[in-house]
């Protein structure tokens, strides 16, 4: 008898795999009337796909997962008032273009609330604006649970509305945000100009877990912020910061990590690095390199705290370390108690900074508020700076850098750092040769 079971389970399990279907479909109104199951494959005919609202529906598995790819990549061209919807479970979108059009309101690429371990690979979303920037639609919306968007390209947005936006429920989300190219976007002159925002304030004391990692922020000048975090428990790690105005900005929420990211500024006016606020936030091993921006927008800025704070006010700073950091030539690396005023005040508690290497000849430490305390062990100053007004916690070096052919310094002597950019695809492989990237990007290795 439990041959037969067995026999029968198997005989079963075939028969579902040879039922996996492919379809190939040129317009919405196709993918609609299809009845999407595990391990089927729908192809987009390549061509100008005007007006067209995409809704792609199913329940896939991570063995088989359902998925829905451009017959040639980039060469699906949704125009128009397109946009499409991810609705079920283990759905893959690869190889599509936005481009030539926009919408009134909603999203570009909107993963659902039931969304689950979906995907969107290998897209573009170009120049995709309202004629008039006061209208305020995303470009891609996240929700659901364990959702990924990697290997994408976005440049251009110049209207109102987040990029890409992780939106918050009581759970944690764990969604993953990697090998993007986020190209330029210009000053919008109000908020609301974000390249990614994790939550908002309303919902900044709920955990959201994403992974923001091996990305590229292209002069990304929307607003003051590039990436606002505004969630707990959230990683930003390993991610190219090229001459962007905006910075990455702990806004709302706790217990996040900033590691491993590349800030490099080229002098350029206003570059910022990393903006903390809040409580027990970790940022280590970041590398900030010839950034301008001060107060707000120095390479490190922790800010001073609002008393009695409503969740969208600037929280305390408690509890953040701030350790092995390498800072050159930034105009102020380390900003002590930014946005310091009348009514806002409160200084950072158990502040930590430790084991980071300031080079320049800039003074290393900025305070808007001599009141604050900060444990400062083991640093390093190098350059023609102001040492008699150094804390404890600091000690002068003769540093000798060296240029790499990277557009960055190592230490003389120590192993050449090769970054990820150089060594990971990053952006849609189909992009390689009708892109001109500000920055040395890898599109040939998966």
């Amino acid at each position: 008898m439990r041959v037969f079971f067995v026999t029968l389970l198997f005989l079963y399990s075939t028969n579902e795999l040879l039922q996996a279907k492919e379809y190939e479909i040129k317009s919405a109104r196709e993918l609609a009337a299809l009845d999407l199951k595990a391990g089927d494959k729908v192809i987009l005919k390549a061509g100008d796909w005007k007006d067209q609202k995409l809704v792609f529906k199913g329940v896939g598995t991570e063995k088989d997962p359902i998925e829905l790819i451009a017959e040639k990549q980039g060469q699906v061209k949704l125009s128009g008032r397109s946009s499409i919807e991810i609705d079920g479970i283990w759905l893959k979108v690869d190889g599509l273009l936005f481009t030539d059009g926009y919408l009134e309101k909603g999203d570009v690429i909107l993963f659902k609330s039931n969304s689950n371990n979906c995907r969107v690979t290998n897209t573009a979303i170009i120049d995709f604006n309202h004629p008039d920037d006061k209208i305020d639609y995303k470009w891609v919306s996240i929700n659901g649970s364990r959702n990924r968007v990697d290997h994408c390209y976005f440049k251009g947005k110049k209207h109102q509305g987040v990029t890409l936006v992780v939106w918050l429920s009581e759970n944690p989300n764990y969604h993953q945000i990697d090998h993007n190219y986020f190209g330029p976007r210009p000053e919008l002159g109000r908020n609301g100009g974000e390249t990614i925002r994790i939550g908002t304030s309303t919902w900044s004391f709920h955990d959201s877990g994403t992974v923001v990692e091996n990305n590229i922020f292209d002069r990304c000048d929307g607003e003051l912020e590039a990436v606002s975090v505004k969630s707990g428990k959230n990683i930003i790690r390993n991610n190219l910061f090229y001459e962007c105005r905006a910075t990455l900005t702990l806004r709302h929420g706790n217990d996040s990590e900033v590691s491993g990211n590349y800030f490099l500024g080229n002098n350029k006016p206003g570059t910022g690095g990393v903006r903390i606020i809040g409580e027990n936030h970790k940022v280590d091993n970041n590398y900030f390199q010839e950034l301008t921006g001060t107060s707000v927008s120095a390479a490190i800025s922790v800010m001073a705290g609002l008393p009695n704070p409503q969740l969208t006010s600037h929280w305390q700073v408690k509890n953040a370390v701030i350790t092995n950091n390498t800072i050159i030539n930034c105009k102020e690396p380390f900003a002590i108690a930014a946005g310091y005023k009348a009514g806002r005040y409160l200084p950072a508690l158990n502040t930590t900074f430790a084991k980071n290497i300031i080079i320049g000849k800039e003074e290393p430490l900025k305070w808007y508020d001599d009141k604050v305390i900060v444990a400062f062990r083991d640093n390093c100053v190098s350059g023609p700076t102001g040492s008699a007004k150094l804390p404890e916690g600091f000690k002068l070096k003769d540093i000798r850098m060296e240029r790499t052919n990277f557009n960055t310094y190592k230490i003389a002597g120590r192993k050449k750092i090769i970054p990820f950019w150089t060594r990971e695809k990053v952006g849609p492989q189909w992009m390689k040769a009708s892109v001109d990237y500000q920055v040395p990007v890898n599109t040939n290795r998966n």
